[in-house]
């Protein structure tokens, strides 16, 4: 389990949400979020965010405050530097990746190129 890796990193904010939403929903202690990325959306590529109940086989574990993020070795490649970070501001509330290797992205920043 990555402690120190700075493949990818979570905000404070974004931690604390996801300890929110895990207790919120009940979820068991080895519960975490899964980031990912799949082909789609306007600019070529998805990020994807979901809570998983365990690691699967061969994925990344790094853990943040208490919260472990799983990322699959595949995804792990277009999001090496990125940071997660949860927003509530006037555009709204939600959790943003802040990817460095984006080379491009859409208007709504659920998409991007690399």
């Amino acid at each position: 389990m990555n402690t120190t890796d700075e493949r990818i990193k979570m905000t404070d904010t974004a931690i604390a949400e996801v300890k929110r939403l895990i207790e919120e929903n009940d979820l068991p202690e080895t519960a975490g979020v899964r980031v990912g990325i799949r082909g789609g959306g306007c600019s070529g590529f998805t990020y994807t965010l979901n809570f998983d109940q365990d690691s699967a086989d061969g994925d990344e574990i790094f853990e943040f405050g208490g919260v472990r993020l799983f990322c699959d070795p595949k995804s792990l490649l277009y999001l090496n530097g990125t940071t997660l970070e949860y927003t509530s501001g006037l555009q709204g509330k939600g959790f943003q990746f802040v990817n460095p290797n984006a080379s491009g992205t859409c208007g709504c920043g659920e998409s991007f190129s690399v």
